[in-house]
């Protein structure tokens, strides 16, 4: 069957619209930030300017070709989820079919896992971990069903495995610096993930997934989320303090402030028709945008 022009232009709308542009926005951001701050600290001259180019933008889009491929897979493994609480998605409206959305999330994993190859191996190493948490949280054992371990396996690849790893495409990813970061991301993300279950409480807990918000409710659910998210930035304190990193980050710990609106915006249910979530998961993303590129601008403009 030979698809027209604008049966093909509406088929790529369609796949846009399941890769959820807006959340690809993050690992282009962080990545980009999080590189050039490494190539800046290690002061490295060995590549040219157009050869720096390509390795920032192949490095970033492996990021969001991960992120692309964890969000398709995690609504095919999501169907049943979606049919009642996102009936709009491509894949509940029968617009895609799950073999459909599986061949897409394959070919995102191995354009990622491939173009890796051309940073460099410690980096295609980063890439296929996080690879691994994100099918893993979507299919089998699916960890997205268990209390806390869904949480840590969206934390874990796409604060600590994401920091360190991009962190790695220029510079050393087992310093104090990038590793401390790194912990400052996960904690964040840890507590932050759970705005994006508010929506989803009831066709969770339909399906047997446990989350904060349908086991403990949206209020509890607040202040844990709170706890964590203020205590990332918190923790730049006495990372300050006992010389770990530079004083120099201590501006980045005021963030602390917007996670303290993101714990009240979780209470209020408001939903961000733009975005398909909360207000508090759109706030969330921000404040990791700012975090990122906060970092860079500290890590360059102190790095002579």
């Amino acid at each position: 069957m030979i698809c027209t022009g604008e049966e093909m232009i509406h088929k790529l709308r369609v796949y846009l619209k399941l890769l959820r542009p807006f959340t690809l926005l993050a690992p282009l951001i962080v990545s980009s930030c999080v590189i050039v701050a490494s190539l800046m600290n290690s002061k490295t001259t060995d590549f040219s300017f157009v050869s720096l180019l390509w390795t920032i933008i192949s490095a970033s889009f492996c990021f969001a070709s991960l992120n692309g491929a964890s969000n398709v897979l995690n609504q095919v493994a999501d169907r049943k989820e979606d049919a009642l609480s996102k009936p709009y998605r491509p894949i509940p409206r029968g617009i895609i079919t799950p073999n459909e959305a599986y061949r897409v999330s394959f070919f995102l994993y191995a354009f990622a896992l491939l173009l890796s190859l051309t940073v460099h191996i410690l980096f295609s190493l980063f890439v296929f971990i996080i690879a691994f948490f994100s099918i893993t949280y979507s299919l089998k054992p699916r960890m997205k069903k268990y209390l806390f371990f869904n949480q840590l396996w969206v934390a874990l690849p796409r604060g600590f495995f994401g920091f360190i790893g991009s962190w790695s495409v220029f510079g050393n990813p087992f310093e104090p610096l990038p590793l401390a970061m790194g912990c400052i991301a996960a904690l964040f993300l840890f507590g932050g993930t759970a705005t994006k279950d508010i929506l989803d409480a009831d066709a969770d807990r339909t399906v047997g997934t446990k989350t904060l918000v349908n086991v403990f409710g949206q209020k509890t659910a607040a202040f844990f989320s709170l706890f964590f998210m203020v205590g990332a930035f918190g923790l730049i304190l006495p990372l300050v303090y006992f010389k770990i990193i530079q004083a120099t980050f201590l501006p980045l710990a005021f963030l602390g402030i917007l996670s303290v609106v993101i714990g009240w915006l979780m209470m209020q249910d408001h939903k961000n028709k733009k975005c398909e979530n909360t207000s508090a998961w759109t706030v969330m993303y921000a404040t990791y945008f700012i975090f990122a590129l906060g970092f860079a601008v500290i890590a360059i403009s102190f790095s002579a």
